[in-house]
């Protein structure tokens, strides 16, 4: 009996590896003008003009989300432009319609993949419980901008997520982008920039995040942890089966 002891603990040591040392497999998102490395279980839709990208663990999209748009680069689409513009707080509306000031976090120009990008956080600038991360920058006639948003209380849970996909940054916009009409079509050259991105926002992003509505991993986590309960007393119940026969057999 001694012996068997080593196999039952190999058998749950391999399933433990088998079951939590698979790293889930990061996917490329790419559209018309950017492409970048999308967070494990996210997915991107088409909403308008705006490609709008969440968890598919998410419930009803309030921790997190990703939001690409770019426009016909007009006068004003400089990075310069744009770091000015992101060293300054916005004023929005909390949800009783109150007047609401954004922090600045920060602005700074830095390079991504060959390419210059302007990065700035703010806290309150599109919601007021969320943070915001804007990726803009200005290529051939093409201004983009990349946004990436969390709940204040979930931030550090994405905020790794959001750095390997803004580490992955790559304009892929080409000369005649405008000329090919593609599916995502830029607005016009007069159409503001730089925080447009409430509009497509889900009306319940204002809304207060319980500090444990992250359905996805609770959900994971207990079918996970179901399954191999289960199989831990199949396998418990076959070895007291072949214990008990030969121990008859004796």
């Amino acid at each position: 009996m001694g012996s068997r002891h080593p196999r039952l603990i190999g058998f749950f040591s391999l399933l433990f590896l088998i079951t939590f040392a698979v790293p889930a497999q990061a996917k490329l998102f790419r559209n018309a003008y950017v492409s970048f490395e999308l967070p494990p279980n996210w997915d991107c839709a088409l909403e308008g003009t705006e490609w709008v990208c969440v968890s598919s663990f998410q419930e009803k999209s309030r921790e997190a989300i990703i939001i690409l748009t770019a426009k016909e680069a007009g006068p004003s689409d400089t990075l310069q432009a744009y770091v000015a513009h992101l060293k300054t707080s916005r004023t929005i509306m909390d949800p009783m319609g109150k007047p609401f000031q954004s922090q600045v976090v920060g602005a700074k120009t830095w390079t991504i993949n060959n390419h210059m990008w302007v990065d700035s956080i703010h806290m309150g600038s599109e919601v007021t419980s969320y943070y915001t991360r804007y990726l803009a920058t200005v290529k051939e006639s093409i201004a983009i901008l990349v946004t990436f948003s969390a709940h204040k209380a979930h931030y550090t849970k994405y905020s790794g997520d959001f750095m390997k996909a803004i580490q992955s940054l790559s304009v892929v916009a080409s000369k005649n982008l405008l000329a090919q009409t593609p599916l995502t079509a830029p607005r016009g050259s007069s159409e503001t920039f730089g925080a447009p991105i409430g509009q497509v926002l889900p009306t319940n992003m204002g809304e207060e995040v319980p500090p444990e509505s992250s359905g996805s991993g609770k959900m994971g986590s207990s079918v996970i942890g179901l399954l191999i309960l289960g199989l831990a007393v199949g396998y418990y119940l076959l070895f007291m089966r072949k214990k008990k026969r030969k121990g008859l057999g004796e």
